[in-house]
């Protein structure tokens, strides 16, 4: 009989994916029958907001006469629980699980989302949208008045803002990997994530193809009734399928500010944004959190180590610690923070490999503490929550253990200046690079290398997210791309006993260039001793903003300039024979943008300049990363 491989293994591939659908569906209908056995469903509720517009809405609640508290979700994400789909599936999962443990699950999709009606914008603006919900629910008949919020990403970074309201039903919230809602905090300008150190971070540009509706979207006839909402969501999902596109490739694109439009995707947010500098006041006008608003809700925050904001999410945890006006809301602070990429909390097991690095038993018993944190605020229930959980629990890696602390970071952390040197030679893992403790000479050995925009040095794993297939993250060995000669590289030698690292880490570099402007990155690595060097974070820092946001000083070919880049965070313990490494470079592509070095506003540029790029040590020139070692 003639056999024909290739027609074969497309059979299994089909009769694979029919079974998984099948399956997924049994799954979808048996938590469904599940939910319907004990709670009351009410679903495509349009709640009102104070302007007209209906949000839709979809209720889950107990059985039961008494009034109960609401753990709400508000998403830009499609959670219509009829047909197939791994989102749905969860979106039921959770109220099932929130149902069970005496709660209403109340989940809205933003305005201009999928049945929701108006005009969507990034993070849900009106903030009015989110203090008009909780009023809204307050008032209903089997409500306790208690709310709480909860949700991972785009469902949790408006609860910070609309937090800053202070409405008299928001009790407490759960908000996780939640840096995009994160305007300003000290000395983290990233505008939700937009930006690192004046430099934009293209994992929205991939986000916003993805997720966006066109504005030529198929739309319900205003004042459709819920009865209608219902029957027609059975048939219209809402739910666009964007064409693939390669983000490896799509991601190379110039000028940035056409990158949506190559891809053929909706250019309305987009357009507006990536002409915004890093304090344009359109940053001030909407849903993101900045560190001029007071904040009044008791909040158990969870952040993970290579998230992509990690160290702006502990700062806003210390802002609110420091600064809420409410000294319960001060009180009222925890946080976990897990060595996990983004939202990936519960993928943790007993081997968590992040990247290709193993991270050992990562597990943590977060529902527990989470439904054990709503019970404390939403019930009333005197459940010892804030004598049993620790104020801060992080996980160190190397040490393979969970930790905790009062405040972050660790109190006995204390910080150790390390200094670059070198004989000016630092190019590559074979150049001669060296971090340590005592101070240079007068002699300056500066590093030179030269960046050229059109031959970035790639991201590979790292501190990110939502990208495509253009950055996969995590931690990974980071031998090969260190043989490339615009990498400087600088380790100590290898240590005589085992040094815990826990807190942010703080760099100091003296540059010069003969650009009118460029970038400076710099990895954080933990060196083994069969060389295997594991990247743990990392930053970047556009040079014309070395002296603050709100102005751009350009630079003088061949002058030295002192530049602060924004911290970075981490827990990990490096063993003993382990080194400590730094890389240095001026591109880190496509996480960043690439700085086409010409001093013009670079959104709007497609032709770059070599830039010959120096870093100085010296007694007069001390660059240097300070890190926080454990006692």
């Amino acid at each position: 009989m003639f056999f024909n491989h290739k027609w074969s293994l497309r059979i299994l591939i089909s009769f694979c994916l029919i079974l998984t659908s099948v399956s997924s569906v049994i799954a979808q209908e048996e938590i469904l029958k599940q939910l319907d056995e004990i709670a009351i469903v009410d679903q495509k509720v349009m709640m009102p907001m104070r302007d007209g517009i209906r949000l839709a809405t979809d209720i889950y609640r107990p059985k039961t006469t008494e009034k109960v508290p609401i753990i709400f979700s508000r998403t830009p994400y499609n959670f219509n629980s009829w047909g197939d789909g791994e989102q749905r599936t969860r979106t039921a999962q959770r109220a099932y699980e929130v149902v069970k443990r005496g709660y209403a699950y109340v989940v809205q999709n933003e305005r201009g989302r999928y049945y929701s009606e108006g005009e969507w914008d990034i993070l849900g603006t009106p903030l009015t949208d989110g203090y008009d919900a909780f009023s809204w629910m307050k008032d209903q008949d089997w409500s306790n008045g208690r709310i709480g919020t909860l949700g991972c990403s785009s469902t949790a970074e408006w609860q910070m803002a609309v937090a800053a309201l202070d409405h008299p039903s928001h009790a407490a919230m759960v908000p996780q990997s939640y840096g995009a809602g994160v305007g300003r905090v000290g000395e983290f300008f990233e505008q939700g994530n937009w930006y690192r150190g004046g430099v934009e971070q293209l994992l929205f540009f991939a986000w916003l193809y993805s997720v966006e509706h066109d504005k030529f979207k198929p739309r319900i006839p205003e004042g459709a009734s819920q009865e209608d909402l219902i029957r027609i969501s059975r048939f219209y999902d809402l739910a666009p399928e964007n064409p693939y596109v390669d983000m490896s490739e799509a991601l190379k694109h110039l000028p940035i500010k056409d990158m949506l439009q190559n891809m053929n995707g909706k250019r309305e947010v987009f357009d507006k944004m990536v002409v915004r500098k890093p304090n344009d006041a359109d940053w001030y006008n909407g849903g993101l959190y900045h560190d001029t608003m007071d904040f009044g809700v008791p909040s158990f925050w969870f952040a993970s180590w290579y998230d992509v904001s990690i160290s702006p999410n502990l700062a806003l945890f210390n802002h609110v610690r420091e600064n809420a006006k409410d000294p319960v809301v001060r009180d009222n602070q925890y946080m976990v923070i897990a060595p996990v990429l983004h939202c990936s909390y519960t993928r943790a097991t007993e081997n968590t490999i992040v990247g290709e690095r193993s991270v050992g038993d990562a597990r943590l018993n977060y529902d527990e503490q989470i439904y054990a944190w709503f019970d404390l605020w939403l019930k009333g229930e005197q459940n010892n929550f804030k004598e049993r959980t620790p104020r801060v629990q992080y996980y160190t890696m190397g040490s393979n253990k969970w930790q905790s602390s009062e405040t972050w970071p660790p109190s006995n952390a204390e910080m150790k200046t390390y200094f670059l040197q070198s004989g000016g030679k630092a190019n590559s893992l074979f150049g001669d690079g060296k971090l340590k403790i005592n101070k240079p000479g007068k002699e300056d050995n500066a590093d030179t290398f030269s960046y050229d925009p059109m031959n970035p040095v790639a991201s590979y794993g790292g501190n990110v997210c939502c990208t495509g297939n253009a950055v996969k993250g995590g931690s990974f060995d980071q031998q090969i791309m260190e043989t490339r000669n615009d990498i400087l590289v600088y380790t100590t030698d290898p240590l005589k006993e085992g040094v815990e690292v826990t807190g942010s880490i703080e760099a100091t570099l003296y540059v010069s260039s003969d650009a009118r402007d460029t970038d400076f990155t710099m990895k954080l690595i933990d060196v083994y001793p069969d060389g295997s060097a594991y990247n743990l974070d990392e930053t970047i820092q556009r040079v014309r903003y070395r002296d603050g946001f709100e102005k751009e000083v350009f630079m003088e070919k061949g002058k030295v300039y002192k530049v602060d880049l924004s911290p970075m965070s981490t827990s990990n313990y490096f063993k003993k024979g382990h080194r400590i490494r730094i890389e240095i470079s001026s591109s880190n592509f496509p996480r960043f943008a690439r700085n086409l070095n010409t001093g013009g506003n670079n959104f709007d540029e497609k032709e770059g300049v070599v830039a010959e790029n120096k870093v100085h040590h010296s007694n007069k020139h001390p660059s240097q990363i300070r890190i926080p070692i454990v006692k």
